[in-house]
């Protein structure tokens, strides 16, 4: 089904593995692509609860984007690869599915980009960030200008967008970057746990957290108003009165995503 990526779904938790090792997983029109069609299953396939998405090997979770194909690329051509790629990194950050960042290694550029398009991140000990495009007369594309400064603040941001510094995954933490810091051989068991107690939640509910936090961060939207039509929105699933019934027979609820 996939070029590039490795799939397992167990247990409602749907893990991609970006599978390209030789590369330091380094994104390219492939991935693009498959990430684009492991999208529309998450999005079609009720089996799914929430997905991690990790990178293959020890070394990397992305090490940036495939360089090599941006040689010949006029003005016009690049903008469209941001914009292929901002489009598929919206897709994850707006998807109604928890999707969670397990990052193992180098998660640089490109790399960092997806991450942080990620609901949350959890990172190995080896992990290190950076937004290097610098380096290379660039900028971040893939809307890495945009997620670093909502994510850490605009002083450090721009600190690390033009110094093209790489921190590691305890300063991460500290900036707010990531919200745990692992083993490696435990990265992948701690991401699964998080999503095991999100998945026992009301999934409809989960998802209007998603869409009224994302609220946040869009000019075009009243993150208040939306909050309210969500809260309302609540009201009118099963799962609500199942919540409340189950809190009020003292019992564990049985949520349905109805």
């Amino acid at each position: 089904m996939f070029q590039t990526l490795l799939t397992t779904l167990e247990n409602g938790i749907y893990t991609i593995t970006i599978n390209r090792p030789d590369k330091l997983n380094a994104l390219n029109k492939d991935v693009f692509t498959d990430l684009k069609t492991a999208l529309d299953e998450i999005e079609s396939n009720a089996e799914i609860k929430s997905v991690i998405i990790t990178g293959a090997g020890p070394k990397a979770f992305v090490a940036g984007a495939d360089i090599s194909e941006f040689g010949g690329l006029n003005k016009a051509e690049a903008m469209l690869l941001a914009k292929r790629g901002q489009d598929i990194f919206a897709r994850i950050e707006n998807s109604a599915k928890p999707i969670v960042a397990a990052v193992n290694g180098f998660a640089l550029g490109g790399g960092c980009e997806l991450a942080m398009s990620c609901h949350f991140r959890v990172a190995a000990e080896n992990a290190k960030f950076g937004q290097p495009e610098v380096n290379l007369g660039l900028i971040p594309g893939y809307g890495g200008t945009q997620r670093l400064v909502q994510l850490i603040g605009k002083g450090k941001a721009m600190e690390l967008l033009m110094s093209a510094h790489m921190i590691d995954a305890n300063e991460a933490k500290q900036l707010g970057l990531v919200n745990y810091v692992t083993t490696a051989e435990t990265l992948l068991e701690h991401t699964k746990k998080i999503l095991e107690i999100i998945n026992s939640k009301a999934p409809l509910a989960v998802a209007g957290c998603i869409k009224a936090a994302n609220a946040v961060y869009d000019e075009t939207k009243d993150g208040y108003a939306l909050e309210i039509e969500e809260f309302g929105n609540a009201f009118a699933t099963e799962d609500m009165k199942e919540g409340t019934t189950a809190f009020l027979e003292k019992r564990k609820a049985n949520f349905k995503g109805k």
